[in-house]
């Protein structure tokens, strides 16, 4: 109003101090997905995205994981594992 200029950074910092933090979820949940279609079989995705409720779904348990795909608990385990591993070692490249 008075002149004075105003960045785009004043904006984001007086409207909404949790913007940048917003903006760098979404860059991880980016970098999230991308490592697991590059790295994760079809079925460890899905147990993955049924475990944290990641597509829009909400977290199951392990045990709720077994039951609807017929498979046992400690089986939903060593897969939840070894594609939580497979994860680590992407972001670690």
């Amino acid at each position: 109003k008075e002149g004075n200029s105003i960045s785009l950074i004043d904006v984001l910092e007086c409207e909404d101090c949790d913007t940048f933090e917003k903006v760098e979820l979404k860059l991880r949940v980016k970098e999230l997905q991308r490592i697991m279609t590059a790295n994760l079989t079809d079925r460890e995705k899905k147990i993955i995205g049924m475990r944290y409720g990641l597509y829009g779904g909400k977290e199951k348990t392990q045990k709720e994981i077994a039951d609807e795909l017929g498979i046992s608990r400690s089986y939903v385990s060593r897969i939840e594992k070894k594609a939580i591993e497979k994860i680590n070692d992407g972001m670690d490249k």
